[in-house]
């Protein structure tokens, strides 16, 4: 047989494969589960089984607790979705990389959102087929307690050996603060130096401690403790005078009431290491821990405030709170949850008519006893306050992109610098407005959608953004003719009336402004 007839061959055998594709994700253990492992297995799966990977997810660096951060599984669960995904399995190494949920019920439910579209999950170095059988069903049940068990008991081990560092007065994680700096140490107690921001120790024996950080920071945090205790300033004053002198924290924005707080109320400032203050065990949810159960190591580090200072300030703090009973407390607590809708410690700290989220814990126990003596019970993290920060910092920014794009079709946009209207070849107005991903607990994703409906725009895009919340997942495209609030798009699939309105790109936009022409200068 000639090597061309054999190459043509070859090429057939390869098209009628199986197109799948394959998951990989690697967190810092051992080497049996690098990437390239993984995939060296599921190729070797592929090629025994008649099967083509045409795609490849990853997440490198990633625990699998949970889906936040795990870009490359998200992603192939968005595919999934996909009418053609292009793909008839996804090969997984094993149930561990799939991931190692607390509840293996979500395991389960990702795994279900791909088999409910035709596409199964194959994992390719346990001994049973993931077919749907009785046997394969009870292994894989089994299989995933075991990796929701190994989680707990690495949770418990982590927890123990963080506790002992602190314990002999090593910083355990969490940024420095201003005014302070992470020191780098062997085991020999040798200094090598001060890690900057973002960077971790990469050696397993080597130490982190808390030491003083620029003079100048240093004499700005002595300031603001003068500006509270002698010139009786609050912290959302002190944060005021700072913003105007421009002034800005080690992270490089303005001051608020809640980082002048903590400057003043935190002990590191005193060189006292103080750890498990809170706990996000299995990334499940954070918990409040009273003092009891903080773990501490008193004079672990150099202060930089004087202890009778940090002592005042501390008295005059839990004073502020003295004269009002429990029922004003949870009264005024009341009405910053009427004003931002929600309520969590930073909230409480930026509320300047309220006391402070430590003088809730003090006089109640913790935050959560006094949110249960109003009636509030928290649904979930504040993380959305963040994505909300940069979503409407990549409102303009999305703006902007389809201005270009409308002027390199051919037509031609004035934006209106107040709402962003913008009138397109001065014959049609349209508004953008970004829609915020949010993960359910069964593992699909919703969208909150608001209109401004003062606008009046002839037409509304919606970005519905992608689960990072960093790039529009689709846009759907809504002429005010045939258009009402009763039916957003809120779900993953919603229907065949509102899909008509749906577009993966702003292609029907640009479209729409090439076709009228420029207008006439001069």
């Amino acid at each position: 047989m000639s090597d061309q007839r054999a190459a043509f061959i070859d090429e057939d055998l390869r098209e009628a494969a199986i197109p799948v594709a394959q998951y990989v994700r690697m967190s810092t253990e051992h080497q049996k589960y690098s990437t390239e492992n993984q995939t060296a297995a599921i190729s070797e799966y592929a090629s025994l089984h008649g099967m083509r990977i045409v795609k490849t997810y990853e997440d490198s660096g990633k625990s699998g607790l949970n889906l936040k951060g795990r870009n490359g599984l998200q992603t192939l669960l968005h595919d999934v979705e996909r009418p053609l995904p292009g793909f008839q399995a996804v090969l997984v190494y094993d149930i561990s990389r799939w991931g190692r949920f607390p509840d293996p019920d979500e395991a389960a439910a990702y795994v279900h959102a791909c088999k409910s579209r035709g596409i199964r999950v194959i994992y390719c170095a346990e001994p049973f087929n993931n077919d749907g059988s009785l046997p394969s069903t009870v292994f894989i049940g089994i299989k995933r307690s075991m990796a929701a068990e190994y989680s707990r008991e690495l949770s418990v081990k982590v927890f123990a050996g963080a506790c002992n560092i602190v314990r002999h007065g090593y910083r355990q994680g969490g940024a420095p603060g201003f005014g302070l700096r992470r020191q780098l140490i062997d085991e020999q107690h040798n200094v090598k130096g001060l890690l900057p921001r973002g960077e971790r120790k990469s050696i397993q024996t080597d130490r982190v401690v808390l030491v003083p950080g620029p003079p100048e920071e240093i004499a700005l945090v002595h300031r603001i403790y003068r500006l509270f205790l002698q010139e009786s300033m609050s912290e959302r004053l002190i944060a005021s005078v700072l913003n105007r002198e421009g002034l800005t924290s080690d992270v490089g924005i303005q001051w608020t009431r809640g980082t002048i707080h903590q400057i003043l109320t935190n002990e590191k400032y005193i060189g006292h290491n103080v750890y498990n203050r809170s706990s996000f065990k299995l990334k499940v949810q954070h918990v409040r821990n009273p003092p009891e159960q903080w773990i501490r190591r008193d004079g672990a580090f150099e202060a930089i405030v004087p202890i009778e200072m940090f002592a005042q300030a501390q008295a005059i703090i839990a004073e502020r709170s003295l004269h009002l009973d429990d029922s004003q407390m949870l009264r005024m607590l009341r009405q910053t949850l009427e004003k931002h809708g929600a309520l969590s410690g930073i909230l409480i700290d930026e509320d300047g008519d309220a006391p402070s989220s430590s003088a809730y814990r003090s006089r109640f126990g913790s935050l959560l006893r006094a949110y249960s003596l109003i009636g509030y019970t928290p649904r979930r993290d504040y993380a959305y306050l963040e994505i909300n920060k940069a979503l409407r910092r990549r409102h303009p920014e999305l703006i902007n992109e389809i201005t270009s794009g409308i002027e390199k079709n051919g037509g031609w946009a004035v934006r209106n610098g107040a709402t962003d209207l913008l009138t397109i070849n001065g014959e049609f107005t349209m508004t953008l407005v970004i829609a915020r991903c949010k993960p359910t607990a069964a593992g699909t994703y919703r969208w909150r959608i608001r209109f401004d409906a003062s606008l009046h725009p002839d037409v509304t895009v919606v970005a519905r953004m992608d689960p990072s919340n960093r790039s529009a997942h689709d846009y759907y495209v809504f002429p005010a003719i045939d258009f009402s609030t009763d039916s957003l798009p809120v779900l993953e699939n919603n229907g065949f009336t509102l899909d008509a309105y749906r577009t993966d790109s702003l292609e029907i936009i640009y479209q729409m402004a090439g076709r009228v022409p420029l207008p006439e200068v001069g």
